[in-house]
């Protein structure tokens, strides 16, 4: 899906409505959030403003692929169309970001839903908050739209203390069909401990194709690293020997070659535990 900062094509009627509304209200200084108490106020801290809650769905269908029942293989027509799907979601919270003129948008998730009136159905959804810069500095992804951080406010008040910036959510996936072992290999296996290289090599494939997928899209942004790497693994119904395995993380730069990280500083908590 192209990326076009003035359309807002696949944004329902009652959502073009809400950030119309949010536009009219941002000289009040109303907004909407998903973040907490804690990370508003250190998202506040760091020179954001939040300016509405940001949404981007795709209901997708995902075809069907016949898998070899004693071959390790990747699924690369699931794999696709999961990767496509969480694009479209994206792409779709960017855009309504870009209309809010955000700098960009943090604490980003992703989930993917099912439904009972579709078995080869889901739902993509990403959802964030849209934030812009106090003072007007641009911090933009070097491709222009808004940059996009799963970091919690947190995180994201750290880093950029420590003087770098997100420039965007980086991931990769990979949809791996794990072979079936032989009765005759369970039977010599019966009672016995030893390493299944047949499973581990097929995770370990599977893992590294994602990560790899994640670091090239990281690449490509120029980024200098990624934090906060998170791999979740989930069959979302296709059957025990089918796992989708699904990396995700931040991206970032450095915004000085001649920052300084401080010193961690012991912190006492002082709330009652008892």
């Amino acid at each position: 899906m192209s990326y076009d900062p003035t359309s807002l094509a696949g944004v329902p009627t009652h959502g073009r409505e809400r950030i119309e509304q949010m536009r009219k209200a941002e000289g009040r200084g109303f907004f909407t959030s998903d973040l907490s108490v804690n990370e508003f106020l250190l998202v506040k801290h760091a020179g954001f403003d939040p300016l509405g809650l940001v949404v981007g769905s795709s209901i997708y269908h995902i075809g069907y692929q016949q898998s070899s029942w004693n071959q390790n293989q990747e699924m690369d027509v699931l794999s696709q169309a999961m990767y496509h799907a969480r694009e479209l979601a994206m792409t779709r919270m960017e855009e309504e970001a870009d209309q809010l003129n955000a700098d960009g948008i943090v604490g980003v998730r992703l989930d993917v839903g099912r439904y009972e009136w579709g078995e080869n159905l889901a739902e993509f959804i990403a959802i964030g908050t849209a934030v812009r810069h106090r003072e007007g500095e641009l911090h933009r992804a070097p491709n222009g739209r808004p940059f996009t951080s799963d970091l919690s406010g947190q995180d994201f008040w750290t880093l950029l203390g420590a003087g770098y910036r997100p420039v965007g959510m980086v991931m990769g996936n990979c949809v791996y069909h794990v072979a079936h072992q032989g009765l005759r290999n369970w039977f010599k296996q019966v009672g016995q401990n030893q390493e299944m290289p047949n499973y581990t090599q097929a995770l370990y494939d599977a893992r590294e194709l994602a990560m790899e997928r994640m670091q090239a899209e990281a690449e490509q942004v120029k980024a200098e690293g990624i934090v906060g790497v998170r791999i979740d693994e989930k069959s979302h119904g296709w059957g025990s020997h089918v796992i989708e395995f699904f990396a995700v993380g931040t991206a970032v730069v450095p915004t000085r070659t001649d920052h300084q990280i401080e010193a961690p500083a012991m912190v006492l908590n002082l709330n009652d535990q008892t």
